[in-house]
């Protein structure tokens, strides 16, 4: 129950704190003239969304090679 709640607790200032984050780079991306600063935030989240999915790939690959192994 403790770390349910630790956990809970965790993720709303983390929410929080991505809320107040995504304003603060929209204020600056509204205001510049060129649009470099707009790629490189594009391509910041497209970095950062990529991550999780290659850690979640690798997982499933190393789960499947264990289970496979083990059955032979």
């Amino acid at each position: 129950m403790k770390h349910k709640l630790l956990f809970f607790l965790f993720s709303i200032f983390l929410l929080l704190e991505g809320n107040a984050q995504c304003a603060m780079c929209r204020a600056v991306l509204e205001s510049e003239e060129s649009q470099t600063a707009a790629e490189a935030i594009n391509d910041g989240i497209v970095y950062l969304m990529a991550i999780p999915y290659l850690l979640v790939g690798g997982l499933i690959f190393f789960i499947y090679k264990k289970y496979s192994t083990l059955k032979k």
